[in-house]
């Protein structure tokens, strides 16, 4: 459904977390500790086990400066990210729908769609995998099947962001545990490790370097920060918003760094037991077989499926939020998450599908590489605009970027799309030398569409005086004109309970009110009333009838008409027959309450009556 200009990111978690007043510093970084958790997620999915692997086995400890530069840029971008969120209550999704024209959002909010999908297509390859390894299950049985880990989203969700923020912890500390104990087995030569951090770059290991950096930095987790921060209560002054980006600085230092940690343990490892051998890794599955007979246990080979399965499921219930959260931040809809969930595993499962399908199981690995340079291709536009909103003072007052900040920053959006546009132009080179007679099918489709994207890209770029349009998507305020709707048949849903008592008094209260006539309807959904319709005159509908009239002739009692209306079979259709046959200008129904599990057993009466009438419906519960 559409929502408000000034509705929050994550409503339904929104400053749901309260942070202790006079305690000490621990007890206040516990309070705020947790967003940085889930978005450290993002940096260790089964994407980033691709490209960590792949580089290790190809060049040994030589990239692992390219995972501290990651790093270091994660840090940086996610700190902006948090500090934005803190200081103006909205998050990035929601800051570029209002800063910039229509059609350049919807272009922003494609490109982070597609950024999401490619995420989701590496954590639904990941857990695939990871079930293939341990229960020997066919790679493509075990793409379909992680489609079911909506309902571990569902259940987990219902806790409250807590509760998720300690469920994707344990998921961390057991990928930490495993590649700790992976590491004393594969026993790496630390020298060699150690001289990794030395910057060196050729073209062969470029492919490969900017998937570490798209595993690595991931523009929808920049989206992501900047609304879980909001689900902390920080205080609305200067005093309060410093301390919470303070102590959010500790929390994405730890978080992120404990990613680096793991990510160099996997590229490390890979390096030391494949590179080493002069073994090149062109798979997951081959990494895991060999693990065991070059390591000398099998319990190392079992440690990298339970690892791979963790990092699988943590990253599914991040993506989710993520893709809740730039939807309704670009496109002001909210939808139920669950909903969300399937219509992102769907885009991810189909072309996986596909792919093993057609081209077997060893075209994983190349599909896992592939999302994660798909990921570092959308990444500079969602850096641009985070970086020209925390540098504009009007915005952010006094917690605006630094001087040396704006250099960092700057320098890191420069190197991104560097790397970027060199990796592109060699695709296409490529692309076009091999296409022969047919590269004009390429300048055509292809580099168009490479054309405009960059173009965008420099727009985004552009300081936001130089741009001529301003924002199209300010939601006006306009001057009110209030009607008044008197009410004349006023329909009441009865289901014979406890709650009866309440409707009946709303009921009552407003048929006085208006001078209105009262329709009170049950429906008999027996059995008998569902195959029989109206002919089920049984025991049930006489009993029913006699409940009925008995609550209709205390109302006219009370001076009021009412009429008492029994229906047959489906709640809702029957709900909505009786209102359209009887005139009925306000609905006055019964809400349990129930949720989850239960509306799946009891049904949900209450959406589907109201997207079927066009009246009002008030709720009572």
């Amino acid at each position: 459904m559409a929502i408000d200009d000034k509705s929050v990111s994550l409503s339904e978690v929104h400053h749901s977390v309260p942070i202790p007043r006079g305690t000490g510093f621990f007890r206040r970084l516990l309070a705020f500790a947790g967003p940085a958790y889930l978005v450290s997620v993002g940096y260790m999915d089964p994407g980033n086990w691709a490209t960590d692997l792949e580089g290790g086995a190809r060049f040994g400890y030589k990239l692992i400066w390219v995972i501290l530069m990651s790093n270091a840029m994660a840090v940086l971008l996610q700190t902006l990210s948090a500090r934005f969120g803190i200081v103006t209550g909205q998050d990035l999704a929601q800051a570029c729908r209002k800063n910039y024209p229509r059609t350049v959002a919807h272009a922003l909010w494609v490109l982070c769609e597609i950024a999401i999908a490619a995420c989701d297509l590496a954590e639904v390859l990941g857990t695939a995998i990871g079930i293939n390894l341990l229960f020997h299950v066919p790679l493509l049985y075990g793409v379909i099947i992680t489609g079911a880990d909506t309902l571990l989203f569902l259940m987990i969700q219902s806790f409250g962001i807590r509760k998720i923020e300690a469920f994707i912890l344990t998921l961390i500390a057991t990928m930490g545990i495993c590649f700790g104990i992976e590491m004393i087995f594969a026993k790496p030569d630390w020298i060699e490790a150690a001289k990794g951090f030395l910057p060196i770059l050729h073209s062969n290991s470029l492919y490969i370097a900017i998937g570490i950096l798209g595993a690595t930095v991931m523009p929808h987790n920049l989206y992501m920060h900047s609304a879980l921060v909001q689900t902390r209560t920080v205080a609305e002054t200067e005093d309060g918003k410093k301390q919470a980006c303070k102590y959010n600085l500790w929390d994405t230092s730890i978080a992120l760094n404990a990613a680096f940690l793991v990510n160099a343990a996997i590229l490390i490892l890979s390096a030391s037991v494949f590179f080493s051998r002069g073994i090149i890794v062109t798979e997951i599955q081959q990494a895991h077989q060999l693990l065991a007979p070059l390591l000398g246990t099998a319990m190392a080979s079992t440690l990298f499926a339970v690892a791979l399965i963790a990092s699988g499921q943590s990253s599914t219930l991040t993506g989710t939020l993520a893709g809740q959260i730039v939807m309704e931040g670009f496109l002001r809809i909210r939808i139920r998450p669950w909903v969300r969930r399937l219509i992102t595993r769907f885009l991810a499962i189909v072309p996986a599908v596909i792919v093993i399908a057609i081209k077997g199981e060893g075209a994983s690995y190349a599909l896992l590489i592939l999302s994660q340079v798909i990921l570092s291709l959308q990444l500079p536009f969602a850096v641009i605009p985070l970086i020209q909103f925390t540098n504009d003072k009007s915005r952010m007052g006094s917690f605006a970027n630094k001087v040396w900040v704006k250099v960092l920053a700057w320098s890191t959006a420069a190197i991104i799309v560097g790397l970027n546009a060199w990796l592109v132009y060699q695709t296409l080179e490529g692309w076009i030398e091999s296409a022969g007679e047919n590269a004009l099918w390429l300048w055509i489709t292809v580099v168009p569409v490479v054309a405009a994207i960059y173009f965008l890209l420099i727009y985004i770029s552009l300081p936001k005086t130089w741009r001529r349009r301003e924002p199209a998507m300010p939601l006006e305020i306009e001057q009110l004109e209030f009607v008044p709707h008197p009410y004349t048949r006023i329909g009441v849903a009865l289901d014979l309970g406890s709650l009866d008592t309440k409707v009946l008094s709303h009921a009552q209260s407003l048929a006085q009110q208006n001078g209105a006539h009262l329709i009170l309807m049950h429906i008999v959904e027996g059995v008998g009333g569902q195959l029989f319709g109206t002919q089920a005159y049984d025991d049930e509908a006489r009993d029913d009838q006699g409940h009925l009239e008995k609550h209709a002739k205390q109302l006219r009692d009370s001076g009021l008409e009412v009429q008492a209306v029994l229906g047959y079979g489906r709640v809702p259709k029957e709900i909505v027959r009786i209102a359209k046959e009887y005139k009925i200008d306000l609905l006055v129904m019964g809400g349990h309450g129930h949720r989850g599990f239960k509306d799946i057993v009891f049904g949900t009466s209450i959406s589907k009556v109201r997207h079927e009438l066009k009246i009002p419906v008030l709720v009572v519960q």
